[in-house]
């Protein structure tokens, strides 16, 4: 949708306007300054319209990132899971030990009695 009817902001007028008056030559008329401050216009309104346009896709990805941040990735709590799997198979030694120490203790003692 070209907003051709768009009129510019005052602010933006009066810029262009002042812009083309600075840059005006010796026996210039005031028909050309007006159109040279209209063309000043257009490029002003042009360059805020790309402002506008890059800021929005940076806004853009600014949210995809956050959203990836705060979105659990799928992979993760399969290898959690396997973390978890993997603690509980590796056994500690120990309780092993302190079972045949327990057993060599009740037969010493069924010995010495």
């Amino acid at each position: 949708m070209n907003k051709t009817s768009h009129s510019p902001s005052p602010e933006t007028q009066a810029e262009a306007m002042q812009i083309a008056r600075a840059t005006q030559k010796p026996g210039q008329t005031k028909e050309q300054t007006k159109l040279i401050a209209q063309g000043i216009q257009k490029g002003i309104e042009l360059y805020k319209k790309q402002q506008k346009a890059k800021a929005r896709e940076r806004d853009k990805l600014r949210k995809k990132q956050l959203k990836e941040k705060t979105a659990p990735n799928p992979t993760e709590p399969t290898q959690s899971a396997h973390t978890e799997v993997q603690k509980v198979v590796i056994q500690s030694p120990v309780p092993w030990i302190l079972l045949l120490l327990s057993w060599a203790g009740f037969i010493g003692w069924y010995f010495i009695n």
